[in-house]
């Protein structure tokens, strides 16, 4: 296992912490703790989407291209293969059927990660996350195709 964090704090703080808590709950803070190589990967794909949210908002032929590309895929795999949670109202459904939908970077509810979620237009509240395998694989065809 890779360095953690708390394997370079001081023994007695170390001591001090196994006190505190249990075994398991020390090996799961341990685990929780990113090393260098995670932070560099999670920089990295945090720059990626910044990049994206960037080109969505201020260049609209990329916001067009990205759309067709999401839309395309919903028609050909449906919603269910591309969006992590299909829209259970009427009117959300429709108009991701008919295209009409903006693509913004947003934080998923659950990871709190940013990714590509789908804003369908009219007066529907919700944003609906696209898959996070997806998301990065638009985000990388997309920022390849700029």
């Amino acid at each position: 296992m890779a360095d953690s964090y708390l394997d370079h704090v001081p023994s007695h703080e170390q001591r001090r912490l196994k006190r505190m808590m249990s075994t398991e709950a020390y090996e799961k803070l341990r685990e929780n703790v990113k090393g260098p190589e995670d932070l560099k990967e999670q920089m990295e794909k945090n720059a990626r989407m910044a990049d994206v949210k960037f080109s969505l908002e201020t260049d609209p032929q990329f916001a067009e291209r990205a759309k067709e590309n999401v839309e395309k895929n919903m028609r050909e795999q449906g919603m269910e293969a591309i969006l992590e949670r299909v829209p259970a109202s009427a009117e959300a459904k429709k108009a991701l059927e008919q295209g009409k939908f903006k693509l913004t970077v947003s934080a998923h509810p659950k990871t709190h990660n940013d990714q590509l979620m789908v804003l369908p237009e009219g007066n529907v509240q919700e944003k609906f996350p696209i898959k996070p395998r997806l998301s990065e694989q638009y985000a990388g065809q997309l920022l390849k195709g700029e």
